[in-house]
C-alpha cells in the first residue's frame, strides 16, 4: 500500500487561472501573461507548462519537462530519506543484588545493542526494602558506564524516577558524528 499523499501539481490544463507569471526553461522570467499565451509557448519549446507556486498572486508557472521534474523529486526525497539516522531505545533490567555472571551477560547484550547504533536504557528496580540500597544501584551503573566507555558514552546520567534508578548509553561512533 502506497501511502504517499497524492501529487498536487497541477500542469498545462490542469492550471485553472486567468494569468500567471511565466518562467521560461532556461530560467528567465518572461513576465505576467494569460494562461493561453503561457500554454502556446509552452507547447512551442515542446514542453510542459508546470505550476511551481501556486499560492502566488499570480501563480508561477514554468515551462519544463514534467516526467524529468516528478524524477528529480523522487532522486532527492530518496537522498535525503538514506542520509536519516534512525535508531531505537533498548531497555535492560538490572537490580541492585544481580550476580557478577549475570552483569556480564547483560553487558553482553548491551554491547551488541550498541553496535547496532541503538541507544540503551540501563534500569535498576529497586524492590521492597532494597530502596535502602540506592548506592549500590548508582556503583553499578557506574561500574557497567567504565567498562563500556570504549564503545558508548553516557548521555543521561543515572537518576531516580520513583522506584528505579536509569542511566541512557549511546554509542560512541553516533556522538562523535553528530559533533558532541
Amino acid at each position: 500500500m502506497d501511502r504517499r499523499p497524492p501529487d498536487t501539481t497541477r500542469i498545462n490544463q490542469g492550471i485553472r487561472v486567468r494569468e500567471v507569471r511565466l518562467i521560461d526553461p532556461e530560467g528567465n522570467q518572461v513576465g505576467v501573461l494569460p494562461i493561453h499565451q503561457a500554454l502556446a509557448k509552452a507547447n512551442d519549446y515542446g514542453l510542459d507548462l508546470v505550476e511551481i507556486s501556486p499560492n502566488a498572486k499570480p501563480p508561477v508557472c514554468k515551462i519544463m519537462d514534467y516526467g524529468r521534474f516528478k524524477y528529480e523529486q523522487t532522486k532527492k526525497q530518496q537522498e535525503a530519506k538514506k542520509k536519516q539516522t534512525t535508531f531505537q531505545l533498548k531497555e535492560i533490567k538490572v537490580r541492585p543484588k544481580t550476580g557478577e555472571h549475570d552483569l556480564e551477560t547483560k553487558m553482553g547484550h548491551i554491547r551488541k545493542f550498541l553496535d547496532r547504533k541503538d541507544k540503551v536504557k540501563v534500569t535498576v528496580m529497586f524492590r521492597g526494602r532494597e530502596i535502602t540500597l540506592s548506592d549500590r544501584g548508582r556503583a553499578l551503573l557506574q561500574q557497567i558506564a567504565t567498562e563500556l566507555e570504549e564503545v558508548a558514552v553516557v548521555e543521561q546520567y543515572p537518576k531516580f524516577e520513583g522506584r528505579t534508578m536509569m542511566m541512557v548509553l549511546a554509542p560512541r561512533s553516533q556522538v562523535v558524528s553528530t559533533g558532541q
